[in-house]
């Protein structure tokens, strides 16, 4: 086969873009789309109500390369992270795979080759990509690296924790169309459920060990944090477990809707989930003896075991969601996040 040929035949990769603001950081990221060495991609972008230099950058690049960015038909109107990244991803029709993409990162070279290598063989088969980061400063220093997960969980896992750092999650076309067609529960995130969606749907979860963004930490970031585990641990204590348990109802509700798409299993494990949330401390102690409905952490299981077995229904199902704003820091709420990013040296 020609070398024509062969690249012909790789997928395409669109990139899905969604900026607010982000003049100070969007560049570079835009240079490191051009910088990867898997070339066959492209961007399909939507601002989020921009009012600094954004729309500029962004139209500017569009410019330079025709045919391979796109501006969304939706640009525009403010949304929220959530629902921008969602989105984007309901428009990209016929897309062969799909990575979302924050506006204030720097990918390695490599991101897009190591998840097209990761999710190809997969075929027709759901499948999602992400992997570990850099955790850097606004200046891009630092070495840390967030949490490596070994053992990759996933449903009914998915719904205590999410491990899909959206800057680093790549989907292909099965797992795309299953996401964009579930529904979005209220104050959720879109790399969280993409992951529970695929997961619950009995699709591939790839967890790449090797880091393939610079995550940047900087003062704008609505959340991201290399503080020490124990740290949060305490401050998510203090905050209680209102955020964390409405989503868990908001989540599950949303797939129960959709259970036709669920494996058998995830069904029955969504089941006696569901019953627990409504029942008392027997049906909640019942749930959590399933092995495969825990976090990732003896502290950070302990915490949520303690929460699960405590909440009270009518308490977590009223409580707010503050709208997040996209490109700064894509990831679950902060109160629901004990371990991302986890910093190792």
């Amino acid at each position: 086969m020609s070398r024509l040929a062969s690249a012909s035949a790789l997928p395409t990769i669109t990139i899905l873009l969604s900026t607010y603001n982000g003049e100070q950081f969007l560049k570079a990221q835009l240079e490191s789309f051009t910088a990867q060495r898997y070339t066959c991609w492209t961007v399909f972008w939507r601002d989020d109500g921009s009012t600094d230099g954004t729309l500029p950058i962004m139209r500017a690049f569009t410019a330079a390369n025709p045919g391979r960015c796109m501006e969304a038909a939706s640009s525009g109107p403010h949304l929220g992270a959530a629902e921008s990244f969602l989105t984007l991803l309901r428009e990209s029709h016929g897309a062969e795979m799909v990575a979302f993409s924050d506006q204030d990162d720097v990918w390695l070279a490599d991101k897009l080759q190591h998840a097209m290598e990761s999710l190809r063989p997969a075929g027709n088969e759901p499948a999602l990509y992400c992997a570990r980061q850099y955790l850097v400063d606004a200046a891009l220093r630092g070495t840390k690296l967030s949490a490596l997960h070994a053992n990759t969980p996933g449903f009914p896992a998915s719904l205590t924790q999410n491990i899909a750092n959206g800057n680093t999650l790549v989907m292909n076309a099965p797992a795309a169309m299953l996401v964009a067609g579930l529904g979005r529960p209220e104050g959720t995130v879109h790399d969280w459920w993409s992951y529970i969606v695929v997961s619950a749907c009995g699709g591939r979860i790839i967890f790449d060990p090797r880091p393939q963004v610079l995550y940047r930490l900087h003062k704008n970031n609505l959340i991201g944090s290399s503080r020490p585990l124990p740290a949060r641990a305490l401050a998510a204590i203090r905050r209680g477990p209102k955020i964390f348990m409405t989503m868990m109802h908001r989540h599950a509700d949303i797939l129960a809707a959709g259970a036709s798409h669920l494996t058998p299993q995830a069904r029955h494990d969504l089941k006696s989930i569901q019953s627990a949330l409504q029942g008392g401390l027997a049906a909640r102690l019942a749930a959590l003896r399933c092995t495969r409905f825990r976090r990732r952490t003896l502290l950070e299981n302990l915490l949520f075991s303690l929460w699960f077995i405590t909440e009270k229904p009518s308490a977590a199902r009223s409580a707010q969601h503050q709208p997040r704003k996209p490109g700064q820091g894509t990831a679950e709420p902060d109160e629901l996040r004990l371990n991302r990013p986890v910093t190792q040296s």
